[in-house]
């Protein structure tokens, strides 16, 4: 099996884990909790395949996803008091995968001969979109809306892709260091609560003296 394989179950694992704890906080029933989950988990792969014509979708092709969103939601029902003391390994999990499903998803985009900006707005989606989803379906604003700095990760970390490629860089080493570029990110905005700016005015709003 491999390795990037492995990490893309992991991350989708901690993305289902997520899910299924907005849903357990909201009171939803074990239905909800599980569709809550597959959303936040396989959402932004399923959108990006249906924007691009991929067939079959990425979880009808391989049932392992289901399998590991089913147990990861049965992980949160039995251990739900604990998980919050493995909030640090779930960020990791959750950070590397945004990673993976970016690389992952713009690399589809390529396989399917899209422009590079489009796929890496596919590579986008595949990453963010689950989880926006789960917001919207649980009324939240947005995580990726509101604060952190997310999805301008993964934007980053698909432009050195890109860059690589364009200088025809090693598979393996063009996907570690962009996904490295990804986690770096993502983990010094966490780290120091660096947000992307707001905006307040424009140039015809009177400053307050």
């Amino acid at each position: 099996m491999k390795l990037i394989y492995i990490i893309d179950i992991l991350g989708t694992f901690a993305f289902a884990i997520s899910g299924a704890l907005v849903a357990l906080d909201k009171k939803f029933d074990i239905f909800g909790v599980i569709i809550i989950a597959f959303v936040t988990a396989v959402g932004g792969g399923m959108l990006r395949d249906v924007l691009i014509n991929a067939h079959p979708i990425n979880w009808i092709a391989d049932l392992n996803y289901l399998y590991v969103i089913l147990t990861a939601v049965i992980f949160t029902f039995l251990f739900k008091s604990k998980i919050a003391h493995l909030s640090k390994t779930m960020f990791m999990f959750d950070t590397i995968g945004i990673s993976v499903f970016t690389l992952l998803g713009l690399k589809k985009g390529l396989f399917f001969d899209l422009h590079p900006i489009i796929a890496l707005i596919m590579g986008m989606i595949s990453a963010v979109f689950g989880g926006v989803l789960r917001d919207v379906l649980t009324n939240k604003i947005p995580l990726i809306f509101e604060k952190e700095i997310y999805a301008s990760a993964c934007l980053a970390g698909g432009i050195i892709y890109l860059i690589l490629n364009y200088f025809n860089v090693n598979e393996n080493t063009k996907f570690v260091i962009s996904a490295a570029v990804i986690v770096l990110i993502r983990a010094i905005s966490v780290r120091f609560h660096l947000e992307l700016p707001k905006i307040q005015s424009d140039l015809f709003t009177k400053s307050k003296k």
